[in-house]
């Protein structure tokens, strides 16, 4: 266990030990007295998450309903996007210094440095190119494989990393080059979203600019009793994210129905391994690292997958969270350069 930075549920047993060890070496993340706001009021632009947000833990980056801890996990996450198995230990970070987004938006569109140029907008504290432009030369470029990937740069900026409305930012340019080397954006999906809910919690408002249909797949799949996991779910063909996307869902709940319902949450409601994950093993640690860190394309937030065991079927305990809070930053100033190079080498 010590060697691998993978371990096994089966090794439930050693993992407790382990984390009852660091627990008791390293204390808590949290400073001695804090408390964790669960119920201030937030307002956000979909019922749902309205209700969600509530429940949210900022410190502990998980949701909170009552004795229950539930969070997407980066195995559930990679199940659900049925990401090849070779990606899963090669996670994307942001390098230090990459190339600009003139430079990366020619080499995705093969346009010229003058088109690309006239069509780069300035939002906010970064550059990004309307959807219109790209939406134009989807259905004019002369490549159609040139048009596909356009086409799948849209869909990052707009739905799994959105930031200015009808814009896709520099930053999605970045990440999107990088998956040709099959990099996993697992992980900075996963960061994007914790940052967001942890921002409209911390703003007590907002807009949730995460993949928000990503996370509702996953908050249904735990929270509706489902059949039992049939064969075809063994099936490479299978994909649980069309599935439930498929599924007919009520949208005609209130956000005080919502929170009447997550109020009265118990254990029994709650449908702990998702019925499409199959137990493997976890990501628990990473490198010195006594929980998971996660780097995104605008900043690194960090996470503990031992505090939802439950969602493997395994035995929950209280796990090692020292320097779980300070794990959260933005990439800028000076600073941030170092600590991304240590959990990129994590």
């Amino acid at each position: 266990m010590e060697r691998e930075f993978l371990g096994k549920v089966e090794d439930n047993a050693a993992v407790r030990v382990w984390s009852k060890k660091i627990q008791q070496e390293k204390g808590d993340s949290l400073m001695e007295g804090y408390v964790s706001e669960l119920w201030d009021f937030t307002r956000i632009n979909k019922r749902l998450f309205q209700a969600l947000t509530q429940y949210w833990n900022p410190a502990y980056s998980c949701f909170t309903f009552g004795m229950i801890d539930l969070v997407p996990t980066i195995e559930e996450y990679t199940t659900l996007l049925r990401c090849p198995r070779i990606q899963v230990d090669k996670a994307y970070a942001r390098a230090a210094y990459v190339p600009t987004f003139l430079k990366k938006l020619m080499n995705i569109t093969r346009m010229s440095k003058q088109w690309v140029t006239a069509r780069i907008k300035k939002k906010g504290d970064s550059k990004c190119i309307p959807w219109k432009n790209l939406r134009d030369l989807i259905l004019a470029h002369p490549d159609v494989r040139k048009s596909v990937n356009i086409f799948a740069l849209s869909i990052y900026g707009l739905v799994v990393f959105p930031k200015a409305l009808r814009h896709v930012d520099e930053a999605i340019a970045d990440l999107f080059d990088r998956l040709d080397k099959r990099v996993t954006p697992v992980p900075a999906i996963l960061a994007k979203t914790f940052r967001s809910i942890n921002a409209c919690r911390r703003a007590s408002e907002g807009r949730f600019i995460g993949c928000a249909q990503l996370l509702l797949v996953w908050f249904h799949s735990h929270f509706w009793k489902v059949e039992k996991v049939s064969y075809h779910v063994f099936s490479e063909n299978y994909s649980p994210l069309k599935e439930l996307v498929a599924t007919p869902r009520r949208d005609d709940i209130t956000e005080e129905k919502w929170m009447m319902i997550l109020q009265n949450l118990q254990e029994e409601d709650v449908e702990w391994r998702a019925p499409w994950m199959i137990p493997n093993e976890i990501l628990y640690r990473c490198g010195e690292f006594d929980w998971v860190p996660l780097l995104k394309i605008w900043g690194a937030i960090g996470y503990t997958p031992l505090l939802v065991l439950r969602q493997y079927r395994s035995r929950q305990f209280i796990p090692a969270t020292q320097g779980l809070a300070q794990c959260k930053f933005s990439y800028r100033g000076d600073n941030y350069k170092k600590k991304v190079r240590e959990i990129s080498n994590a």
